[in-house]
């Protein structure tokens, strides 16, 4: 809770942690024909990396490489120490449908003897989630089909524990986004582009500045 207070009150210092995803302890992620899950949340990762440097936003990954072996609730530590404004994290998913998501935490679960997130973590990380989704929807739904913003009870460790690991153990907020389905045919040939990741990126982008733009209202300042 102090670190959430802390965050909201150095609005002006706008730190992103991004946390691309695996491999963690659940695995090495999914797989497409062209491109893994573990190789693409690394490339887009990056390439918001100078992004939001280049906007003067304080940036820290929480893994150096793309093959370092970081457990969920230590990336989750890491945008806690980091004492950041908001906390990405990227996946992609394994379905035939196709398509992007946004999840956020909507209660709280238990991991490892922790339950969390806590309610203020909760409330704002579904505030900012919000206007994440609905700006990563205008940049990204004429390439991919939009699955929406959800709970991250929806997700099949979410469903198990109520709630992710990485959202039980933050205690600042946090956003999933399922960049695409691997194993859906369009969606694998638009993350294994550099344009359609640059694509990507960019919507991301502009997604974290909107969700940035709603963080003193979320903290009633």
């Amino acid at each position: 809770m102090l670190l959430l207070i802390f965050a909201f009150l150095n609005v002006q210092a706008q730190t992103i942690c991004i946390d691309p995803g695996h491999p963690s302890e659940v695995g090495r992620g999914t797989s497409g024909k062209k491109i893994s899950e573990l190789t693409a949340a690394w490339k887009v990762a990056k390439l918001l990396e100078g992004k939001l440097k280049k906007a003067g936003m304080t940036v820290v990954l929480t893994k150096a490489k793309e093959g370092q072996f970081v457990k969920n609730k230590d990336r989750a530590e890491i945008a806690n120490k980091a004492k950041a404004d908001l906390l990405v994290r990227l996946h992609c998913d394994a379905n035939e449908g196709g398509g992007f998501a946004v999840y956020v935490p909507m209660k709280k679960g238990i991991s490892g003897g922790k339950t969390g997130p806590s309610e203020a973590v909760i409330k704002v990380s579904t505030e900012l989630g919000k206007l994440f989704h609905a700006e990563l929807a205008k940049h990204l739904s004429m390439h991919l089909k939009d699955n929406g913003l959800l709970g991250d009870i929806r997700t099949a460790v979410g469903a198990r524990q109520g709630a992710l690991t990485g959202s039980i153990f933050s205690e600042v907020p946090v956003v999933l986004v399922e960049m695409c389905c691997l194993t859906n045919a369009k969606d694998e040939e638009f993350m294994a582009s550099a344009t359609g990741r640059e694509k990507m990126a960019e919507a991301l982008f502009k997604a974290t500045k909107a969700a940035l733009s709603g963080t003193k209202k979320a903290a009633g300042l």
